[in-house]
């Protein structure tokens, strides 16, 4: 693999970490804590929180028709979305023990915390679910199939990609026959990082 390319993934990697530590610095200004996975805000915060609340009715009233027309079509995405979480969820505790693949854990990737906002109303409330949920999923899978990708086919495209996977560094240069064969077995166990 490209020394240079190494170096790049590292940079990227540490900003990504520098970039998570800069965004809950500022989120601490908004006075909470964390106890047992619930949220908990100061008093006076809630209190602010509580003047910005849109009220249901005021909330509905407000709705745009094409928002309201549209909604069943974005919650019906929810029941093909549960199928695959469900299967790929069982694909992981079937196939990972197999093959030696470190799980991934859902709940590091499905989070819900926006109930605790004081100043969402019941519906906002909902969505915010339906999208933590939805994007948890989506990163959840990506995950499981950047592992079993890393597994069965740790090959880099020839094409590039908008998005690069979490476990792609680790994959063999396109084209490279003699580091596929023998380097393959090796990378299929390179999981010390996780």
């Amino acid at each position: 693999m490209s020394s240079k390319i190494d170096v790049l993934l590292s940079k990227i990697q540490s900003l990504e970490q520098e970039l998570i530590l800069e965004i809950q610095n500022q989120q601490s200004t908004f006075a909470f804590e964390i106890k047992q996975r619930r949220i908990f805000f100061e008093k006076k915060v809630t209190q602010q929180q509580k003047y910005y609340l849109q009220k249901l009715l005021s909330y509905l009233k407000n709705s745009s028709l094409k928002n309201v027309l549209s909604a069943p079509i974005i919650w019906g995405v929810l029941i093909p979305a549960v199928l695959l979480d469900i299967c790929v969820t069982l694909f992981q505790l079937i196939c990972f023990p197999i093959y030696g693949i470190p799980k991934v854990k859902r709940a590091d990737y499905v989070i819900f915390d926006r109930q605790y906002l004081s100043y969402l109303n019941i519906i906002e409330k909902i969505n915010c679910a339906y999208c933590s949920y939805f994007n948890g999923i989506i990163a959840y899978i990506q995950e499981i199939a950047a592992r079993t990708e890393q597994f069965w086919c740790p090959i880099k495209h020839a094409r590039n990609l908008s998005n690069l996977h979490s476990r792609y560094q680790k994959f063999i240069d396109y084209g490279d026959a003699k580091s596929y064969r023998l380097q393959k077995q090796e990378i299929r166990t390179q999981f010390d990082d996780l």
